[in-house]
């Protein structure tokens, strides 16, 4: 142990401590509540997809270091995948990266493409490893806030022009987007291409929930829109589309001198990850059409039963467009502190939720709203809106 005043954190990470889904995971494990924070499935996927990696490990690929970029046959079925589905032609040799799940993808893109003072214009709330990635790199995050309107969180593109400066390197776009479920537009989508290509920016999407859409919404990959495939990192993963959210599978998809670049440092961070998983992932993006459809249309009757109890129980709820997670607003209920909200929430309910506020820079934005998980069996949902039923009366 040091003697020195000096701190031990680095002066970077120094506003970072342990993450609120650690927090709220230890605290559903201790009082036995629902956990809604966190968002993973309380089942797994595929059972064929399941056997592809116990063939895997059984035939012996992937037990010892699997290729840098990733083992080809999961590289193939990625450009398989984004040529399929969005017409995206990239090149399984060197436009693909096989990554740690997609916070590993986000960690190398912008240790990668982040100079120390770089400016970073990401859409607030989002996802903590991108305030923690952001600083890791030395740049300095520049948040663009997603506000409540009409039921949803919706994206001020003033706001987001007038937040562009010389100094800005990299637009960071989530889409469909965590904690809210927004779904941006193609018009969106099309006003921040025009704004990349007019400010000569990087852009790296986090598409994570390309496949977990509802209604009428529609994911657009912003790689696919005039000038931005040349300037586009594209990331997503199976954990989420295949419910192994265990197996941390991720990749990112770009022109050769950005994955290149991506690589250079992703080499330094977990290496290579996930190498019998590699090979059952490149089967699972292969699943019939089928699949998927029966998959949103499962997540959609969650999301529409969770919404109900929510509502029932006092909440103004924000039905999402897409992802695993509704947002809700408390002050209806007499609270406006999400933080004391949730803390309080397993004791007095026996739920889990986040507090979006931790999604925020600008806390007081997101004080009054708290994010729930509908990834969870629908007996697991009805119990959790049996449990907050009580709150309006409590």
């Amino acid at each position: 142990m040091t003697s020195s005043a000096r701190p031990i954190l680095n002066r970077r990470l120094a506003e970072f401590g342990t993450t609120i889904f650690a927090e709220m995971s230890a605290l559903a494990a201790t009082t036995g509540s629902i956990n809604l924070g966190q968002g993973f499935p309380d089942t797994d996927g595929p059972e064929e997809i399941r056997e592809a990696a116990v063939r895997a490990l059984r035939d012996g690929r992937g037990n010892q270091y699997p290729p840098g970029p990733g083992v080809p046959e999961l590289r193939t079925a990625i450009a398989a995948h984004q040529q399929r589905r969005y017409g995206l032609t990239y090149d399984p040799d060197t436009e693909v990266l096989v990554t740690a799940g997609a916070t590993e993808a986000i960690a190398a893109s912008l240790l990668a493409l982040v100079e120390p003072g770089d400016e970073v214009v990401a859409l607030e709330p989002y996802y903590d490893s991108y305030a923690a990635c952001v600083a890791m790199a030395g740049g300095r995050r520049v948040p663009v806030t997603l506000r409540p309107h009409d039921g949803a969180f919706r994206l001020d593109l003033d706001e987001l022009r007038a937040a562009v400066t010389d100094r800005t390197r990299l637009l960071l776009i989530n889409t469909p987007h965590n904690p809210t479920g927004t779904v941006l537009t193609r018009e969106e989508l099309s006003a921040i291409a025009e704004l990349a290509v007019e400010r000569d920016l990087l852009v790296v999407t986090d598409e994570v929930y390309e496949h977990l859409v509802f209604d009428d919404a529609v994911h657009v990959p912003l790689a696919t829109l005039p000038g931005m495939r040349e300037r586009t990192v594209t990331i997503s993963s199976a954990g989420k589309t295949y419910s192994y959210t265990g197996w941390k599978v991720g990749w990112v998809t770009a022109p050769p001198a950005l994955v290149t670049a991506v690589r250079a440092a992703k080499q330094f961070l977990t290496y290579v990850s996930a190498g019998p998983f590699q090979y059952a992932v490149a089967e699972a993006l292969n699943l019939p059409e089928d699949y998927f459809t029966a998959l949103r249309e499962d997540l959609r009757a969650k999301r529409d039963l969770l919404a109900a109890g929510l509502e029932k129980a006092g909440f103004a709820v924000f039905r999402p467009a897409g992802t695993y997670f509704i947002t809700a607003d408390i002050r209806p209920l007499g609270e406006s502190d999400g933080f004391a909200f949730c803390r309080s929430l397993p004791e007095r309910a026996g739920v889990v939720a986040i507090p979006n506020a931790v999604f925020y820079d600008h806390r007081e934005e997101g004080a009054p709203f708290v994010r729930f998980a509908f990834c969870k069996r629908h007996q697991t949902l009805r119990e959790a809106a049996e449990r907050l039923a009580g709150l309006r009366h409590g």
